[in-house]
């Protein structure tokens, strides 16, 4: 699949049939994640892959949007570093650039996945530093959800002409 393709045609799953995801596509979905642009290239985010099911159960009962969890082959949490980044727009927008390089990669493999936001959320940032045991200067931003696609969903059109400046407003 070409980019383009792959850009105008992810959707965003939340239904999956519970397979263990393949080792090595959840190698190539990290390794698109650590290949996202960085400001300054400092390159402050770090990735929690969570497959345990006690763990997962944990994350569930706080994380109202992450239900298909216990059904997906893992979540990905992508957490980013105050140590390395102190600009903190700066480290939320290299952990999206991640986030979204995920969601694309596993896409292209034939995978079903979603964004769970967790950054501004005071609660789910708790929550997940609480369960996952994150150092104080680790901060989750968001979590990839991915597995085995247990649906099919067909490409929006988001284009939108209304919304195009030029030069100015």
């Amino acid at each position: 699949m070409n980019v383009l393709e792959a850009i105008n045609s992810r959707r965003s799953i939340r239904k999956f049939t519970g397979e263990p995801l393949d080792e090595q596509d959840l190698k190539t979905i990290l390794r698109a994640g650590f290949q996202a642009p960085s400001a300054h290239g400092l390159e402050p985010r770090e990735f929690v892959v969570v497959r345990d099911a006690k763990i997962i159960e944990k994350i569930v009962q706080f994380h109202g949007h992450a239900k298909m969890l216990p059904q997906a082959g893992c979540g990905i949490v992508v957490c980013g570093d105050k140590t390395k980044q102190d600009v903190f727009g700066f480290l939320i927008s290299d952990c999206s650039a991640s986030v979204q390089n995920m969601l694309l990669a596993a896409h292209g493999l034939g995978l079903g996945a979603v964004w769970c936001g967790i950054y501004p959320r005071e609660h789910l940032i708790k929550g997940m530093a609480d369960v996952l045991n994150l150092p104080e200067h680790i901060i989750p931003v968001g979590m990839v959800v991915v597995g085995v696609k247990d649906e099919k969903k067909s490409a929006i059109n988001r284009y939108n002409e209304g919304k195009i400046h030029y030069d100015r407003w």
